[in-house]
């Protein structure tokens, strides 16, 4: 079992930024890749970003490439998402989630653990 708990959401206007964090505790975090996923109002929760065990694989959804940064802190069991230049389009629940699997998944069926989610809003 993994408890992951999200923060560094809120209300930010277009262009700036935000560093949003999910600390996990349980199970060993290091047996774990880790993903961020958004859900827009009336819109389904879609992939934003994922991360190795290691750290040094990350992928990025066309959305995220660019403007987003992926990281991990496996000494503090926290992963980061850094957004920048950010759009109203970008406004969102986001969540962070882990993966046991070896396999990269890019949909929400191939996590395990979901946090409950922080809000960004993005004002124009």
């Amino acid at each position: 079992q993994v408890q992951l708990v999200e923060s560094g959401g809120g209300l930010v206007q277009a262009g700036g930024s935000v560093r949003l964090s999910c600390a996990a505790s349980g199970r060993t975090f290091l047996g774990y890749a880790m993903g961020w996923f958004r859900q827009a109002p009336g819109k389904e929760r879609e992939f934003v970003t994922r991360i190795s065990r290691s750290g040094d694989v990350i992928n990025y959804a066309d959305s995220a490439k660019g403007r987003f940064t992926m990281s991990r802190d496996n000494a503090k069991n926290t992963v980061y998402l850094q957004m920048n230049s950010l759009k109203p389009e970008d406004t969102a629940v986001y969540y962070c989630a882990a993966d046991q699997s070896l396999v990269v998944h890019t949909t929400i069926r191939g996590y395990d653990y979901w946090g409950q989610g922080t809000q960004v809003t993005v004002s124009s």
